[in-house]
Parts: C-alpha cells; structure tokens; sequence
C-alpha cells in the first residue's frame, strides 16, 4: 500500500503566505449557520483591518448580522479572482458593529475596493446616507484558523506526472 504524501509544514512563513493571500484580494464567500435548511452563504466584498481583523458590511437586518445573535462562529472562502481558482477558508468570530460612522468608513473602504481606486472626499456623504437608509452595519470577524487545501493544478498532460495531493489540514491562524 503507498504511503499518504506528507502535509506540508505549518511555520511563519507558511503564516505570513496565508495572510497576504487575504490582504491582497477582495472578495469572498461568507458563510454563516441558518436556523432552517442548510448554511447559507454570500458573495462579499471585504477589508483587512488592523490585527488581521476582517470587516464586511451588511444591512442590519439580513441574515449574516441576524445569525450572530445564535452563533457567532462564521467562514469565510477568500477567492484568487484569476484561474485556475485558489481560495483559502478562514474561520472566525463575528461581532456586529451598529456605528454609522464606523458603517460609513467600511463602506468607502470597500467602494473603493470594488472602484479599483480611491473615492473623493465628496462621495462620503452619499456612502453615509446609503448606509443611514440601509441600516447597514460592520461584521468584524477575527479568524482563528484557516483551512487549507493545497491547489493542484492540471492544465496539459504532462502536469499529471508526479501530481500529488495530501489530506486537507486545519491550521491555526
């Protein structure tokens, strides 16, 4: 019987790859326990903030700030947006932020984001009245571990020779 390929080690560096791999995309798959049927997941866009915090908007009452008063446990499946797809799986806690001016800073954070650019000092007038209107919110969710299944890739026959895979591993984050 052969033997299961090793897993690859965990160290700072392995750390340090998963973070950036956060920080340098944009948007990811929010998923989060519903009360009736199975999870329920979201599309979203995202920020990093200090201490790897991670911030998403949401209206106030949607499912995803509704779901943190049963359980504050929540994922989220950050996406490589070229292919072939990589994406690497935090899970987190969540808290709700209900501040209109902390909900009207995320937002411009991430208009600008999905802008590809900087918003003018003007626009933040509208971003807080769309927020005020929405009753939006701030989910602040702090990972504490990833998940962590290596992308193996097959894109010509020869990519097959020697192609390995390993068992899918917890890590902390």
């Amino acid at each position: 019987m052969a033997s299961e390929p090793e897993s690859p080690p965990d160290d700072e560096a392995e750390r340090a790859r998963r973070r950036a791999f956060v920080a340098e995309h944009r948007t990811a798959v929010y998923g989060y326990p519903r009360r009736d049927h199975g999870p329920s997941m979201s599309v979203v866009y995202y920020v990093v903030d200090r201490d790897d915090r991670i911030l998403v908007s949401t209206i106030r009452d949607r499912g995803k700030g509704k779901a943190v008063a049963r359980h504050p446990n929540v994922s989220l499946c950050v996406l490589d947006e070229q292919w072939p797809l990589a994406y690497l799986l935090l899970y987190a806690t969540v808290e709700v932020d209900p501040s209109l001016d902390r909900a009207t800073d995320l937002m411009v954070r991430i208009s600008e984001v999905m802008a590809g650019r900087p918003m003018p000092p003007e626009a933040r007038a509208d971003v807080e009245e769309m927020c005020r209107r929405e009753h939006r919110v701030v989910l602040t969710l702090s990972p504490y571990a990833t998940f962590q299944t290596p992308p193996r890739h097959v894109r010509e026959a020869a990519d097959l020779k020697g192609l390995t895979h390993w068992t899918s591993q917890s890590l902390p984050w």
